[in-house]
């Protein structure tokens, strides 16, 4: 993680910013599938939590080598006259480190009552007895809203981004999260 580059989303009167950083995450997702790879990280300089806003700018963290071959690949398409990007440069000295990591609601009440139905033999009456519609849980944080191409539902990736207390290696899913490694903070 000693490079990056930046993709800065640039005004459009016809698109809103958090639709094209959707597009821009579901390319890179698609992009990052195809690669076969663990080791690129994605951040968000302009993350707001306050706000509950990711911002137009994506930053991909990684080696020369790895962010060359991404950027070498065509996943861009469509999206070059609503972007800016940046060389590959390297990560300056003397920084902090951040983590950003996908949070999933594990409180959906049809989901938590389906399960009971199968786990316990409950019946569906029973079922929503047990499980109330105030088990819902909502989250407060930046999304993504993306389209799964195997199963052609819309869900929303919930983006949690924290300073980290410190430098911590690990490997990245095909969206760019990590729950554990960290990314550099400047």
């Amino acid at each position: 993680m000693d490079h990056y580059l930046d993709i800065d989303i640039l005004p459009d009167p016809e698109f809103t910013p958090n639709l094209l950083m959707n597009e821009l995450v579901g390319k890179l997702h698609r992009a990052l599938v195809e690669l076969k790879t663990n080791n690129l990280g994605i951040s968000f300089p302009r993350y707001d939590r306050a706000a509950s806003r990711l911002g137009s700018k994506l930053r991909l963290h990684s080696s020369t080598k790895d962010l060359s071959m991404l950027m070498e690949k065509s996943w861009l398409t469509g999206m070059k006259d609503h972007i800016f990007t940046s060389m590959i440069l390297e990560v300056p000295v003397d920084i902090k480190y951040l983590n950003v990591r996908r949070v999933q609601s594990k409180s959906n009440a049809e989901r938590i009552r389906r399960r009971q139905m199968k786990r316990h033999g409950l019946s569906e009456k029973e079922a929503c007895e047990r499980v109330p519609e105030t088990v819902e849980r909502r989250l407060d944080l930046p999304f993504v809203t993306l389209k799964s191409s195997s199963t052609d539902q819309v869900f929303r990736l919930f983006i949690d981004q924290y300073v980290a207390e410190g430098l911590n290696p690990g490997s990245f899913n095909t969206y760019g999260l990590s729950p554990t490694a960290s990314l550099p903070l400047f």
